[in-house]
């Protein structure tokens, strides 16, 4: 890919943007902070940071050792597996997500997109390199959104077979049911139950740990399992099978990217505090008591974690799991939202509608284009696959492919933001990256089995951005070369000067240095010119937040024009009238009720001298036509605002 189009795409303080792809709206639900408890926080993190890893236990284990059950569960393989549960979360959570991500924090935020920002701003350019490596974990997040929601509600809800056989038949229709009213509750927003999911969360992780605890005396020598040289011995003994369980092992720490990528929304400490205090307890505690039950009991491996309840708690349990796997999905949904948002922000997606469901907490969105992908995917995995084991041969190697990126931007992050030598860096994360490889090595053999499902999604992703990136950059340069410079245009009206008409014209523009298109037209159709004319740049910076006070730099170009660049964070909300508001106070003047917002509305056409391939200009075309009301996503009021078209091809 051009270096050029990384650069556009990573969102530098010199890329300004308005009438080319756009924003989103911010999270922060650690805005909070100052007056929330810390308790409040901990059980906060609780439920939205660890669902998707805390309901792994419903089938971790289980499909961790359905690779070696044809060769007899003996103690060996039962307690090698449960130390290689183990040490996984450990070394891969604990160690590398924990205690040493968490520290490399963009002003706060964390997730893939906010360390790729981090790594441009220690390289100090716009590297391809690190571009690609954030647009391939953005793109395979996409894949683990869809199927995080269909293997934990599948495998909650599969529980009703242990409670009753018969009820087997109702598995599918009621996991279908709960999906549909999962995502159909999305565009009413989840503020209103969102306080439950907290203390629903730490009521699982109680249940879990006190179900395991109560069978870890069936089998006490399961306890050997925190000694690694079995998890390694097993590893070494048991050839092509012992690689395909690690594939499976894998399953306890999916979801272990949300500890970084929600980070801003509850803080370092708390998320730690949850972690290390009461989340890895209790799944150490129910892994050690389904593989004592496992030992006691081999044929309790079809059903490990439910097998585990007594008989009059099965149906308590499962309705609890469900609620757990409901919330966990809420979670993910949420990502998915966060990261389009993003992804928008920092140009690798056409602008799309964001509404906010909530009119207090700015972080409660819903975005309904990839809330319907979400649902059709989540619905087919489902129909396709029909049982969370089936499903789990294609979970994996989505989140494996984004420790991985997330791990090689973290080298860069160490090496030239923390001033490591480049030897102590490149062995550091060399340590982490032999266990994420050999992770991605092993869940690349199920590629054949469903593998492919997460590689297809997340490449479809990563040909959305790169057409969008790239369609973005060829049409700026294409205007650019086409457009008049701002101040020849000035110079321009000096000597011919047109009708002028009292009021504040306000014209928004992604190139800074050339005249607006609206201008021009405005000039050319009406014939007049406002007395007071402001150009708007919307600028996107590498940091998540903008201070107020660098917010906008004010340039006059002559008595009645005035150049401004707003500067918003990947994060924050790009509103054009506050920012106008505080340039008002600044000396700028402005009343919006005598204020006209120009803007200029393209259409994008295919040309045959396009530099990309037909396939890719169409889709380009497509996305643009995806674009949501620019009105609406810079708060602009609808009743200031006067849209000019243009006619452009690609």
């Amino acid at each position: 890919m051009d270096p050029n189009v990384a650069r556009d795409a990573a969102g530098s303080s010199s890329r300004c943007d308005m009438e080319g792809a756009a924003a989103m709206q911010p999270a922060p639900v650690a805005d909070g902070h100052g007056s929330a408890t810390s308790a409040g926080l901990i059980i906060g993190s609780i439920g939205v940071v660890y669902g998707d890893i805390g309901t792994s236990p419903l089938y971790a284990l289980r499909e961790s050792l359905a690779h070696a059950k044809s060769g007899g569960l003996g103690e060996d393989v039962v307690i090698g597996t449960i130390s290689l549960l183990i040490f996984a979360l450990i070394f891969t959570v604990t160690a590398k997500y924990v205690f040493f991500l968490m520290r490399a924090d963009n002003r706060g935020e964390g997730g893939i997109l906010s360390l790729m920002a981090l790594a441009q701003i220690a390289l100090g350019r716009r590297a391809t390199p690190v571009f690609l490596l954030g647009v391939a974990g953005a793109a395979l997040f996409s894949g683990d959104a869809i199927i995080t929601p269909a293997i934990s509600v599948l495998s909650a809800v599969e529980g009703l077979e242990i409670v009753n056989p018969k009820f087997g038949e109702f598995v599918f229709p009621i996991t279908v049911a709960i999906l549909v009213s999962l995502f159909w509750a999305q565009s009413h927003g989840t503020a209103r139950v969102a306080a439950l999911f907290g203390p629903v969360m730490a009521v699982f992780f109680i249940v879990m740990a006190a179900l395991g605890a109560s069978h870890i005396g069936d089998a006490p020598q399961v306890l050997r399992a925190f000694d690694p040289r079995h998890g390694f011995m097993f590893l070494l003994t048991h050839g092509w099978i012992g690689f395909a369980v690690l594939g499976s092992v894998f399953l306890v720490v999916t979801g272990a990217e949300a500890l970084y990528a929600d980070m801003g929304h509850f803080g370092r400490a708390p998320i730690q505090i949850a972690w290390i205090f009461f989340v890895l307890p209790a799944l150490f505690l129910n892994y050690l008591g389904q593989g004592a039950l496992i030992l006691a009991d081999p044929k309790a491996i079809e059903n490990p974690f439910f097998l585990m309840a007594p008989d009059w708690a099965l149906l308590p349990l499962v309705i609890l799991s469900t609620l757990a796997t409901v919330i966990a999905s809420q979670a993910v949904i949420t990502g998915a939202f966060s990261i389009v948002r993003q992804a928008i922000q920092l140009g690798l997606l056409p602008r799309l509608e964001i509404t906010h469901t909530s009119a207090t907490q700015e972080g409660q969105i819903y975005i309904g284009r990839v809330n319907r992908l979400l649902l059709i995917g989540v619905l087919v995995l489902v129909t396709a696959f029909k049982s969370s084991s089936a499903l789990a041969s294609a979970y994996g190697i989505a989140v494996t492919g984004t420790m991985v990126t997330t791990t090689a931007l973290a080298f860069i992050v160490v090496w030239r933001k923390w001033h490591w030598p480049l030897w102590a860096a490149s062995l550091f994360i060399l340590a982490f990256l032999t266990v994420d490889l050999a992770f991605l090595a092993a869940n690349l053999m199920k590629v054949v089995e469903g593998g492919w499902v997460p590689l297809l999604l997340g490449g479809g992703s990563m040909v959305v951005m790169w057409t969008w990136v790239r369609g973005t950059s060829l049409l700026a340069e294409k205007t650019h070369r086409d457009s008049i410079p701002i101040r020849d245009l000035i110079a321009m009206l000096e000597k011919s000067k047109p009708t002028r008409v009292p009021g504040t014209a306000v014209f928004l523009t992604s190139d800074p240095e050339a005249a607006p298109t609206a201008l021009l037209h405005n000039l050319k159709h009406n014939k007049v010119l406002h007395e007071r004319v402001l150009v708007i740049c919307v600028s996107t910076e590498d940091t998540p937040r903008v201070p107020p006070e660098k917010r906008f730099e004010i340039e006059k170009l002559a008595p009645d024009f005035t150049r401004a660049t707003l500067h918003f964070g990947f994060m924050e909300s790009p509103r054009v009238p506050a920012a106008l508001a505080a340039m008002r106070k600044a000396g700028v003047k402005y009343d919006i009720m005598t204020t006209s917002f120009f803007l200029g509305r393209r259409s994008i056409k295919e040309s045959p001298a396009s530099e990309m391939p037909v396939w890719q200009d169409k889709l380009y075309v497509a996305l643009t036509k995806q674009s949501a009301n620019a009105t609406d996503f810079f708060s602009i009021p609808t009743d200031r605002v006067v849209e000019l078209g243009a006619q452009l091809t690609i």
